[in-house]
């Protein structure tokens, strides 16, 4: 019989855990092939109330709820760019715990810089460390030229186009929690640019839930990302997100499935951040 550490092994996941950190989360979006007629015309109202500084996530990360396997926190800053525009810092970081830390230690840091103004990312950066492999990627968005400059470890930068209000594989995520349009029967595509190219990330809501964990118990509204891509996250099965049903809209379980079972992120603590005057 397969063991744990071995199942891990088998189905790629333990190359790509970050993928449940941040759905896991923009591990949570999969976009599928872009095209422009695809997208929503005018952005809706956001939710500012979505986006407090001071916003602390912590998940544990399972292999089918049954072994676990690291712990992912995402988390929420204020920051100033040198010309004193004020922007937003997500970051996110996934670590191995246990015997999974012990064969293959994991230790990845995601960050998004982002416009709270125009819900746009201006700047990605992945430093992922999976056993002795390394790796570093950086992404600087120009949404006026629609640009991005794309760094891959010591490679030369590319400069690539990009669409409107494109987002990073991180920032998409907090960008779904903002919007105010999640309802049963309709679709929001969302453009995302990662590995060299443009996507479209279709997020389908399925309906309501009740869901426990050990923050607490919530009333979630389950959402579906469609199609599969293989992103920044390189995971090729479905993922589903369950977000609190309030203005919050806090992922508090993720659920990514594999070959052998599925990837499951549990919302264990939750610091709300500051309240928004």
């Amino acid at each position: 019989m397969m063991n744990a550490t071995n199942a891990f092994r088998g189905s790629g996941w333990m190359v790509r855990p970050a993928a449940l950190c941040a759905l896991a989360l923009g591990l949570l979006l999969l976009p599928g092939a872009f095209r422009a007629e695809d997208l929503t015309g005018a952005p809706s109202q956001t939710r500012i109330e979505a986006l407090r500084p001071g916003e602390i996530l912590t998940y544990d990360v399972s292999w089918s709820n049954i072994v676990t396997a690291g712990i992912a926190t995402m988390e929420i800053k204020e920051g100033t760019l040198p010309d004193g525009e004020q922007v937003l810092r997500f970051i996110a970081t996934t670590r191995s715990t246990g015997l999974v830390d012990k064969f293959y230690r994991v230790n990845d840091r995601l960050e998004s810089i982002y416009d709270p103004q125009t819900m746009q990312s201006l700047k990605f950066s992945l430093n992922a460390s999976h056993g002795k492999k390394k790796r570093r990627r950086e992404l600087v968005f120009d949404p006026r030229q629609k640009t991005v400059i794309s760094t891959l470890n010591d490679d030369p930068p590319e400069t690539l186009t990009i669409l409107d209000r494109t987002q990073d594989a991180l920032s998409s995520l907090y960008y779904l929690r903002s919007r105010d349009d999640l309802v049963v029967g309709k679709a929001i595509f969302i453009p995302v640019h990662d590995s060299g190219k443009n996507w479209s990330v279709e997020v389908q809501t399925l309906g309501r839930e009740h869901v426990t964990t050990p923050a607490g118990k919530f009333s979630t509204i389950k959402v579906r990302t469609f199609p599969q891509y293989e992103g920044v996250f390189m995971n090729k099965g479905e993922i589903f997100v369950w977000f609190t049903d309030d203005s919050r809209r806090v992922p508090v379980l993720m659920q990514s499935t594999i070959s052998i079972g599925s990837i499951v992120s549990t919302l264990t603590k939750m610091e709300p951040g500051e309240d928004i005057q």
